[in-house]
């Protein structure tokens, strides 16, 4: 049934504008105001039929339609989680729709936590690869019946984020690191333990959403770039003095805000035209 229910979200949308977006973008954890740049139609997730609301702080649960820095966009201004208590299937059911809609690129933003060498609060990354413990436990959003209408079952996650797209980014923004994200449900903060753990497999970024998304993204064959705003240093020993807690994240967001709009305000202007180009 999940067809008819794009479908119907579709029609909802299309009822309020006849805008046809080329580019997704979900803004993460205290990064909405960037939408404040926007020029469009704002809708809130209540209004569309079947859209997961959001219920985290940090998430405002409006859909934006309409002109961001000179391209056409839809925006995600507050995404959905699993830790929502909404399935991997709940949580990626909004990028079928903006790819419904005409996106052919998808920029996925997120607060993340830093665990790699040198990285400091306030820092730009670009996601390169991921691992998620959540699909590897079998949450995994292409799992259930198979239907061939929303593309193909058995999707590849090599370059899941296109490289041409971070090599882009990097060359607009030289200062913006590679990193591996490490997707966990969440919404405890990962204990020392299990952030030596991610490390000891490589990767650099930790946070509680983004990978379904992606997965989503790939199977309806859209391009995905991922960034990964540091907003805070995880700790790794139960020797830190220091406690993770929720307003350190939502704080630094707030000061990465204006970095993320000033980049953005370049990068987009210098996407691809098309999903296939170079």
């Amino acid at each position: 049934m999940l067809i008819p229910d794009i479908n119907e979200a579709v029609d909802a949308i299309r009822a309020q504008t006849d805008r046809h977006p080329e580019i997704a973008i979900t803004l993460g954890s205290g990064l909405g105001p960037l939408a404040d740049a926007f020029d469009g139609v704002t809708i809130p997730y209540g209004q569309i039929p079947h859209f997961p609301l959001s219920t985290a702080p940090g998430h405002d649960g409006q859909l934006l339609i309409g002109r961001l820095f000179g391209r056409d966009c839809v925006v995600m201004r507050g995404r959905v989680h699993m830790y929502e208590g909404y399935s991997p299937q709940e949580v990626t059911f909004p990028i079928r729709v903006m790819q419904a809609l005409g996106a052919h690129t998808a920029m996925l933003t997120n607060a993340a936590g830093g665990m790699g060498a040198g990285q400091q609060v306030g820092d730009l990354v670009a996601i390169e690869d991921h691992l998620s413990l959540a699909t590897a436990a079998g949450f995994d959003p292409l799992r259930g019946p198979d239907d061939p209408a929303l593309g193909e079952r058995f999707v590849s996650l090599n370059k899941a984020y296109d490289p041409g797209l971070i090599t882009l980014a990097q060359s607009i923004a030289p200062q913006i690191r590679r990193g591996v994200y490490a997707h966990c449900v969440g919404p405890s903060f990962e204990p020392p333990a299990l952030i030596r753990l991610l490390q000891a497999a490589g990767c650099t970024l930790v946070g509680m959403s983004t990978v379904p998304e992606v997965i989503v993204a790939r199977q309806v064959g859209m391009r995905v770039f991922g960034l990964s705003a540091v907003t805070n240093i995880c700790v790794n020993t139960v020797t830190d003095s220091h406690i993770t807690n929720a307003a350190e994240v939502f704080d630094a967001a707030k000061i990465i805000g204006p970095k993320l709009a000033r980049f953005m305000e370049a990068f987009l202007p210098a996407l691809p035209k098309g999903a296939r180009d170079a």
